[in-house]
């Protein structure tokens, strides 16, 4: 008899279907059916031995709310028996219906939650202190999508509980140590993140959208062209970076593909036509090691009028110091399309394609700024700006510093900057264009001006950054970016700016919110053309359970 192993999942939903994500313990038939009558069937397919399903759920009503079950091979296996939380529920949206907002929580970084008996070091996880609050409340405000923006997991820093389940399989004092090494310990990472009861529930009942970032393999993940050559000089990186791939691939990616997105991908349908897909993905992983362009891990979602744009800022990269890119040619000629689609004034004078635009990348556009200006001055030393000695010197402090954002791509900066001036400009603008991010362990917002006035979108832009939903924040972190965002921090970048020989940026910013530190999630809520933001940390008295607490609450347009 098969089981449950993990999930369900529910990934993507529109308006009349779904997809739900299931992990069993053998092959099988996975359905999910709904009380309303609809329903979706899957055979699994096969990965390293572990068995996956991906449910297309069709015939689902409009602006509606079912409850469902998942079977495997016609037997019941969730909900679990004796659960103590709701029903999950597919809720769909009715786009049509114009006094319905649409509610977008994001996040980023989590450590798997620490064992119901033990103590959490890094205090209350948001995402269980959010499915608590749901749970608690069924029929209270929740979120229409969740976005998970980077550092699922961590494959780099591993827990006390799986550095003995990876103990037990091999010598850690081989290298890569108490990190993961292969397919079967990525599954462990999932398990332990994703079995926790509070977020198990969460997503079956929250539809979610991922994106990785660099500890779903590694940290400073494609930093730089020499720091490639020499992790790929190792014995035990290809084996780890087709894994983390081939991982990712199989837990978070095929999720945020539509059901026509699925029908047209030729490595989904390869998988599934094999007994065994292990070397199918496989080959397909070391192609998109090998060959950024031959894969796209960014996607586009669109909810009514929101338009989300989900991008790849770790594989996508270009590293050549002297043609450094965050984006690849082919990834940022599909930003552009997908940003500029159906802009501008239509015939009939509404108007245009999307009322908010938001741009998911894991790593800030716009941050505090003395670390902007020590990323720049940072990527021309290594480029050689002054002299071979500062450029050695400029790797060094690259990857010990993660000097890695946006900012230490300065043509992919600029060319960003351009690409939301011209998507927010011009009749027919969106209300906001919002570039979400997470990475930097703190929440912040952050609003950008250009200096020509005539050049500056008519859509209000912003830099909504939060970070963690579950992590460290050290002191030296919040002293770090205290001091990055002061009068006195942004003195100090204009001189390294003078030393790396800098052009201004195109564009000016200021801080307009936080810095917030803990573990926190953030909540667009978006209604026609007025936006409104909420930040809320996971939080808990002496001996009570955590709750969120708000704060921060502001209208970004009316």
């Amino acid at each position: 008899m098969a089981r449950l192993r993990l999930g369900p999942l529910l990934r993507y939903v529109d308006e009349s279907s779904a997809t739900v994500w299931v992990e069993a313990s053998r092959p099988c038939t996975a359905e999910v059916r709904c009380a309303d009558g609809s329903s979706g069937r899957a055979r699994t397919f096969q990965i390293c031995g572990h068995h996956y399903a991906l449910v297309a759920v069709t015939g689902l009503t409009p602006g509606s709310a079912t409850a469902y079950e998942v079977l495997l091979d016609g037997a019941p296996v969730w909900p679990l028996a004796d659960s103590p939380f709701p029903p999950s529920t597919i809720r769909t949206p009715a786009y049509d219906d114009a006094a319905r907002p649409v509610r977008i929580a994001f996040g980023s970084c989590r450590w798997a939650a620490a064992p119901a008996d033990g103590h959490d070091p890094v205090g209350p996880d948001a995402l269980d202190t959010l499915a608590t609050e749901l749970a608690s409340a069924p029929d209270a405000e929740r979120p229409d999508v969740l976005l998970l923006l980077g550092d699922q997991v961590y494959a780099d820093e591993t827990s006390p509980a799986t550095r003995r389940y990876l103990a037990a399989r091999r010598d850690l004092r081989d290298a890569p140590g108490d990190q993961v090494a292969d397919y079967e310990e990525y599954t462990r990472l999932y398990y332990e993140s994703w079995l926790d009861p509070d977020v198990r529930w969460l997503l079956s009942t929250v539809p979610s959208c991922m994106i990785f970032d660099d500890h779903d393999v590694i940290d400073d993940w494609n930093t730089s062209a020499s720091w490639l050559t020499e992790i790929r000089a190792t014995d035990w990186w290809n084996e780890r970076i087709l894994s983390g791939l081939m991982s990712y691939w199989v837990h978070q990616h095929l999720g945020n593909l539509t059901p026509a997105e699925l029908a047209a991908d030729p490595v989904y349908a390869a998988v599934r036509a094999d007994p065994d897909g292990t070397d199918t993905l496989r080959e397909f992983a070391a192609r998109a090691d090998a060959d950024a362009t031959s894969v796209r891990w960014s996607y586009r979602r669109d909810f009514g009028r929101v338009r989300l744009l989900m991008v790849d800022t770790r594989a996508a990269r270009v590293l050549a110091e002297t043609d450094r890119s965050m984006l690849d040619p082919s990834e940022a000629a599909w930003l552009r399309e997908q940003a500029l689609e159906g802009t501008g004034a239509p015939s009939d004078g509404t108007s245009g394609a999307y009322d908010h635009l938001l741009i998911g990348t894991s790593l800030p556009w716009l941050l505090p700024h003395l670390v902007h200006d020590a990323e720049g001055w940072n990527a021309a030393l290594c480029r050689g700006e002054r002299g071979a000695r500062w450029a050695r010197f400029g790797e060094k402090l690259r990857r010990r510093a993660d000097l890695e954002h946006w900012a230490a791509f300065p043509a992919s900066f600029d060319a960003l900057t351009a690409l939301i001036a011209e998507a927010g400009g011009g009749e027919g603008a969106p209300a906001t264009v919002c570039v979400l991010s997470g990475d930097v362990h703190h929440a912040y917002v952050a609003e950008p001006a250009w200096p020509d006035r005539a050049a500056a979108p008519a859509a209000r832009v912003l830099q909504l950054t939060c970070s963690p939903v579950h992590n460290s924040i050290p002191g030296s972190i919040k002293i770090g970016f205290r001091f990055g965002w002061s009068r006195f921090g942004r003195a100090l970048g204009r001189r390294f700016a003078r030393h790396g020989r800098l052009a201004a940026p195109p564009v000016s910013w200021r801080k307009t919110g936080g810095p917030w530190f803990g573990n926190q999630l953030m909540t667009l809520t978006l209604r026609g053309r007025t936006a409104r933001l909420r930040l809320q940390q996971a939080q808990a008295a002496p001996g009570e359970k955590a709750g969120l607490r708000e704060a921060a609450d502001a209208v970004l347009s009316e």
